[in-house]
């Protein structure tokens, strides 16, 4: 949808109001009352439904009738409510022209009062062309349902919040303004897409300096995950700057490997067809040591220490969650359990079971039940009274049996106690049916005859 920001000039307070209204009522609500917006609007005249049809006629809502009368907002009364909110705040005065067009966001020129451009990025989550939002980004999280408005917003927060912690830690970033809603202003960069680059002066150094940016932003726990041409701004001294920051991701993320290797995967790519770098074309024609050579100067994330910073924890990057961290202080702190292995017990070996690396003890006063056998069955070979008891296989035979019962009473208390809990689980459920009064219920109250009075 086209941004037509001269309509800002003819639209009213009442207008907002209500434009607000139908956003505050979409919190709960994907299609909202034309009862409840003219509730929440509370114009002091009145007038809602003119305000609404004259909001309609712009385009800045979308009416729907199939189950009850309603509105919600679209992507321009969204834009418009942005807009209106960056105006009041004095971040910009005017907006130009549409400077970048994505599967995700629209881009456009805005100007201070003292004109200085800027760079206003309009997020626009559900096109035709990017619907696969919930399954390729992680916005949503434990969220079941969601809103394309909503998940524009989220994107714009996430972009904001990197942008600012990626610029204090001295990355080539543009410089975040402000943030609303689902619009994001920052800097003008100065320079052209990677992509429109035909020629450089030094596409080695240029080279050298975008992957050094990739490790760099391992080191400080994060991955780009959309790391190519496109993304990459480029001046005229040949100076790198990043853009485009809501899909980037924590190092501990289960996919971390696969998204570093892919962005470096590009890189390498991009600069062997568009400025004939030799990368693997070179490790086919000469021998392995220099193969082995070659995929040394390849960065591998195995080899990478997080070592600058700990970005992803302090902005709760994708992939590094609360338990995440709760399971790291435990293991420095050594919290950690370590329980006795399968193998350790066919083995023989004997362990107590920890609660910490201080207690990493074997205590010979009170074994284990594996090793008090083993201990018994050896001093019953040797001791004197070996010879009453019986020789040592009548005794692992009456072992067994006394292990058959112990094991034949666990089982049966077992029974008896999940019996007794579905007692109690029925029980339960017979004491909770109430009965659900249908809608005719005034009928058996009067309520029929009363209505004929």
């Amino acid at each position: 949808m086209k941004l037509d920001v001269d309509v800002l000039r003819y639209l009213s307070k009442d207008d907002f109001r209500v434009l607000t209204a139908v956003e505050m009522g979409m919190r709960n609500h994907e299609i909202v009352p034309s009862d409840l917006i003219d509730r929440i609007a509370s114009l002091k005249h009145g007038g809602t439904y003119k305000v609404l049809k004259n909001l309609l006629k712009h385009k800045l809502l979308h009416h729907d009738s199939s189950k009850y009368d309603g509105f919600r907002l679209t992507y321009l009364g969204y834009d418009f409510l942005a807009i209106k909110t960056m105006v009041n705040r004095g971040v910009f005065t005017a907006v130009g022209r549409q400077i970048g067009v994505g599967k995700e966001s629209d881009i456009f020129e805005v100007a201070r009062e003292d004109g200085t451009v800027m760079a206003m990025k309009l997020h626009r989550l559900g096109r035709t062309s990017f619907r696969a939002v919930k399954s390729k980004r992680d916005y949503l999280r434990h969220r079941s349902s969601y809103n394309w408005l909503y998940l524009s917003r989220l994107a714009a927060l996430k972009e904001f919040a990197f942008m600012k912690a990626l610029e204090e830690h001295g990355f080539p970033v543009p410089n975040a303004v402000d943030c609303n809603r689902h619009c994001v202003v920052m800097s003008l960069i100065q320079g052209y897409p990677l992509v429109q680059v035909k020629q450089l002066q030094n596409p080695e150094t240029v080279f050298d300096t975008i992957i050094g940016l990739i490790v760099r932003l391992a080191e400080h726990g994060l991955i780009h995950c959309d790391f190519n041409e496109f993304n990459i701004m480029i001046d005229d001294d040949e100076k790198v700057t990043m853009i485009d920051f809501p899909q980037m991701v924590s190092v501990s993320h289960r996919n971390a490997q696969m998204y570093f290797d892919r962005d470096i995967e590009c890189i390498f790519k991009f600069f062997g067809k568009r400025f004939n770098m030799s990368f693997e074309e070179q490790s086919d024609d000469i021998d392995g040591s220099e193969v082995d050579e070659d995929e040394s100067s390849r960065p591998s994330f195995s080899s990478i220490t997080k070592t600058a910073g700990f970005l992803d924890k302090e902005l709760a990057a994708s992939g590094f969650t609360r338990k995440d961290q709760d399971d790291i202080e435990k293991f420095i702190e050594g919290d950690a359990g370590d329980d006795v292995s399968d193998d350790e017990h066919e083995s023989g070996l004997c362990q107590t079971n920890i609660k910490g690396f201080d207690s990493l003890h074997l205590d010979q006063k009170e074994p284990t039940s594996s090793c008090n056998e083993e201990e018994q069955g050896d001093e019953n070979q040797h001791s004197p009274e070996a010879g009453l008891t019986g020789n040592p296989e009548s005794q692992n035979s009456s072992n067994e049996e006394e292990d058959n019962q112990n094991a034949d009473e666990n089982d049966a208390e077992l029974m008896k106690s999940l019996a007794k809990q579905r007692r109690r689980t029925m029980a339960a459920a017979r004491r909770g049916r109430k009965s659900v009064a249908s809608r005719n219920s005034y009928k058996d109250k009067g309520g029929y005859m009363l209505r004929w009075k």
